[in-house]
Formats: structure tokens, sequence, C-alpha cells
């Protein structure tokens, strides 16, 4: 893996360079991890003129859910508690002679803006804005690989849980056993917050669990992701609790169904963002549900749940080979409840099969 941490620290350094910045300073733990292999707590990573380094507030704990730094990169380990690690990183780039500094603007408060400033007044800052977060939509198979045992992982936990009896438990309860069991089968944690709706709570996005209990009739809707070595993948379902489903249940469900297949049929090296998004929405929008529907379609994933590209009626962008995406449209009636369906899904060329589905729970119409 160190060859792989160096070409991509070898990338950012091409478009530092070619921007006309000597050295960058990376402090988004998502990033710092993409490019030196880990990111412990506070840390950050400086690509300098000489050398780079991963700069640390203390000595890195031996944590394998958290990564473990690339060997080839040196480490610079904050000599007193308390320092602030890019402050100090700003010091070493100017000590290295350069003359400016990439910084990730977006990342950085304006109080440590100012710092960084005072300790180092000839460094002119730049800013290196979402360069590598670009460099990370783009996936190797070895980050597809941790994706898919993730989706497995919260297959595996979602299975389970409709195995159980759900009438009476309540959606925070629901929640806290299917985070547990994501632990349980190997994954860092979750994702994000799990996401247990029910009845007229049912499909809302990022609907937060509260007390409510399963009733007979609701719709559940259940919406959860594991992690797995820094890695984060999504899974959304929707279930009818009792024996038959009624007519209108039925027909959003089949509804939404078929506008989560228009997405991921869609999903295509240089495929538009908006096309994809448009894809799904106007089979819902020719339905009469244009305001139900939720901003996007879906999203990139990866060392964040919501990274770039992001599928929705204004992005700009298309879509290539590798990169992994969630394709989750849904419909939520105020009063009544509805449907979420979500997958994650890798971006493949026709030649290699199409869209690599990496969450299989079955999209069937359940009555638990």
């Amino acid at each position: 893996m160190s060859e792989v941490y160096a070409t991509r620290r070898a990338r950012l350094r091409e478009r530092c360079n070619a921007a006309g910045a000597a050295a960058a300073l990376i402090s988004l733990p998502a990033n710092v991890r993409y490019l030196a292999g880990a990111a412990p707590h506070n840390a950050v990573l400086l690509l300098g003129r000489r050398q780079d380094l991963l700069v640390c507030a203390g000595p890195p704990e031996d944590r394998p859910t958290e990564g473990r730094p690339d060997e080839a990169l040196a480490l610079h380990v904050l000599p007193s508690p308390g320092g602030d690690t890019a402050v100090a990183a700003a010091g070493l780039a100017a000590g290295q002679g350069a003359e400016s500094l990439a910084v990730e603007e977006h990342h950085l408060t304006v109080a440590r803006h100012r710092a960084l400033c005072s300790v180092a007044p000839r460094l002119r800052l730049a800013d290196l804005g979402a360069a590598v977060e670009q460099l990370r939509v783009v996936k190797d198979e070895e980050e597809i690989s941790c994706l898919r045992i993730g989706a497995e992982i919260a297959d595996q936990a979602l299975g389970e849980l409709l195995e159980s009896i759900l009438v009476g438990r309540t959606e925070r309860h629901l929640a806290l056993e299917l985070e547990r069991r994501l632990v349980d089968h190997g994954a860092d944690g979750p994702a994000f917050p799990t996401s247990v709706a029910t009845g007229p709570h049912s499909g809302r996005r990022g609907h937060r669990p509260t007390d409510r209990r399963v009733e007979e009739g609701d719709f559940l809707s259940v919406c959860l992701g594991a992690t797995y070595r820094g890695y984060r993948c999504e899974i959304g379902r929707t279930f009818v609790i009792g024996t038959s489903p009624a007519d209108w249940q039925i027909e959003l469900y089949d509804l939404v169904f078929a506008a989560q297949r228009a997405g991921r049929e869609s999903l295509a090296p240089g495929a538009a963002y908006r096309d994809v998004d448009r894809a799904a929405r106007q089979v819902l929008d020719s339905a009469g549900y244009a305001e139900a529907l939720p901003p996007l379609t879906g999203h990139g994933v990866g060392l964040e749940i919501d990274e770039d590209p992001q599928l929705a009626p204004a992005a700009m962008g298309k879509l290539d080979a590798c990169v992994p995406v969630t394709v989750e449209p849904g419909v939520h009636l105020p009063g009544r409840g509805g449907v979420r369906i979500d997958d994650t899904l890798v971006v493949r060329p026709e030649a290699d099969g199409g869209p690599e589905l990496l969450t299989i729970t079955t999209k069937e119409l359940l009555a638990l």
C-alpha cells in the first residue's frame, strides 16, 4: 500500500505545482487518511518541498480500524500536548524554504487560518480547494473491495433484523440493535447514524429514530451503513408490517422501485450526474409526487458517506468508471408515511457487466 499512498501524494503535488504552490497542508481527516494511510486524532499532512510529514499531536495509537500510517512517510510528533498541528506544519513548511502553502480553506476555521499567517508571515497561503476530494472520486479496486465487504456486513445485519419480531419495538431500539449487529459482523462501526422510521415517519430521508413503536399495517423504512477500514457504504429498504399491504402502499412502493431501477440502469461511464437524477426523478414527477421528493437522487461514498459526485438536478459533471454512488429515491407523504429504496453501486462499463450492485438485500416488498 505504501506505493499507492506515494502515488496519490505525487498526483496531488503535481496539481499544487501547476497552481504555483510549493507545499500543501492537508487537514480534513478523510483526506489525510487517503494520502497517508491513517488520520490520527488532530493529525495533518504536510506535502513539503523537501519532505512529506505526518504531523501528529502525540504518538499514533495502533488501532487497525483507523488505519496505519504509511511506513514511508516521516512522522513529526509535537513536543508538548496542546499544540496545533496545522500551525506546526506551517512552521515546518517555512523551515523547508517554501514560499507558498496550499491549504484546505473549506476545513480551516478563521482562527486557525489567522494562526497560520501569524506563525509564518512570509508564507503565502493559497486555497487548495477540493483537490483531494476530486482525486478520491474514482476508487481503486482495493477501495472498492472495502466497500464491498462493508455492504456485505450491512446486508447481513439487516437480514438478521428482518427475522426477528418487530411489532411493539421502538424505532430507537431497532436502530441500536442494527448498529450492534454491524460491529458484531466486523464493521468498524456504523457509517452514519442508523435511521429506522415507522408509520407516518417512514420514507423520510435522515429520519432520527424516536420512541414510536412498530404497529401492524406500518411501512417500516430502514437506512443503515457499515464502515470497513474507513470506507462507508449505504443501504435503505422499506417493508410492510403485517400480512397484506394496503393498495396505496403497493402502488407507492412499485412507483419508488421503478424510479430506483431507472436511476440504477442509467449509471454508466460518461453519464451526466443530472441525467441519472432525472431518470429517477421523472418517474415520480410524472405520478404527481414532485413536491414530495428529496433534493438529490444519490451521492458518492467512500471515506465519507456523502461525497462527490452529487446526483442532483443542477449537478455538473459526468460519471467515470469505478465511482461508487448511491441511488436512493424516496417519497414521503406527511401523516401517512412513505417509501425509500437505497443501494450502493459501482459504475462499470457495459463491457464489464454494467453497474455493480454492492447491497443485495431483496427489494421485493416484504410483509414482516
